[in-house]
């Protein structure tokens, strides 16, 4: 019972990162109707501008993540302005065609600039931990855990009461009837993008932390992204939380039970069922 508390804890405090990470991939592909194939390349660069500025700069990888957040916001929006914005009413196929794009060329620009060795950020607490009862937290898996929490009860606090949030909604749910109250979509549709990337930024940040990083970890994370949208739902930031809780508690207790080579099998087995039973996800509503 001890064994499977920790498994449980372990998968919790997984499942909060893990919801970070696919809160811009259900933005963008909310909003734009971008499926950001290029994603989990987005988040290797947080991972590494959070590893380059506490190595080289010494700053503390929380601390230093509304710089890579403010980064990788920078970037999206001009990328959606200059490249995706003359795509955004194409066929999806040519904008995951893109975003394939996008994803190969930062893989490699990051292969060039980094090397393919594997990095970790190593603050000074790296290996502390609190113990509650038979269970050990990891003091920066709970502290990433903790910011992800924040990070999503932020956005959806900011789309549901912010005058931008409730702008995104209205676009996403109708485009005439927002040109109309005088939204501009080119912009409002960069400002979405950025907000994606610079979602993307933190969680890099965040998963630089407990985890190694190298330049080919972006599409398992697309991927892992993808699911989780899928199982939580795309129109509520809260469903996504319950996506990556749910997911990263199924891969804790597959890994402990039946093997760590079965955990993506059985996180898209999942995402599978709900696709079968309820197309909207755990907690989306139908369209």
């Amino acid at each position: 019972m001890d064994l499977l508390a920790q498994i449980l804890v372990n998968g919790i405090l997984l499942g909060g990162l893990y919801a970070v990470m696919a809160q811009g991939l259900a933005l963008v592909w909310g909003v734009l109707n971008i499926v950001n194939l290029a994603h989990g390349a987005f988040i290797m660069l947080g991972a590494y501008a959070s590893w380059y500025l506490y190595t080289d700069l010494g700053v503390d990888p929380f601390l230093g993540l509304p710089l890579t957040a403010a980064a990788l916001f920078a970037l999206g929006y001009v990328l959606q302005r200059g490249l995706l914005n003359l795509v955004v009413r194409a066929p999806m196929f040519n904008t995951l065609l893109i975003t394939f794009g996008l994803e190969v060329v930062l893989t490699y620009l990051a292969q060039l600039a980094f090397s393919a060795d594997f990095r970790t950020i190593n603050p000074p607490y790296a290996g502390d931990s609190y113990a509650a009862g038979p269970v050990t937290l990891p003091v920066a898996r709970l502290a990433a855990f903790g910011v992800a929490l924040a990070l999503t009860l932020g956005m959806w606090l900011f789309l549901l009461h912010s005058r931008l949030g409730r702008a995104i909604r209205a676009t996403a749910q109708n485009l005439v009837a927002a040109r109309l109250y005088g939204v501009e979509p080119r912009h409002l549709y960069a400002v979405t993008f950025g907000l994606g990337l610079a979602l993307a930024g933190a969680a890099g940040g965040l998963y630089g932390t407990v985890s190694q990083i190298n330049p080919y970890i972006g599409a398992t994370l697309t991927a892992k992204c993808f699911a989780i949208s899928i199982i939580g739902g795309l129109d509520n930031p809260l469903g996504v939380m319950v996506g990556g809780l749910f997911l990263g508690i199924v891969e804790s207790l597959t890994t402990l039970y039946v093997g760590p080579t079965f955990a993506d099998v059985a996180s898209f087995g999942i995402l599978v069922l709900v696709l079968f039973l309820r197309p909207s996800g755990l907690l989306g509503r139908a369209a």
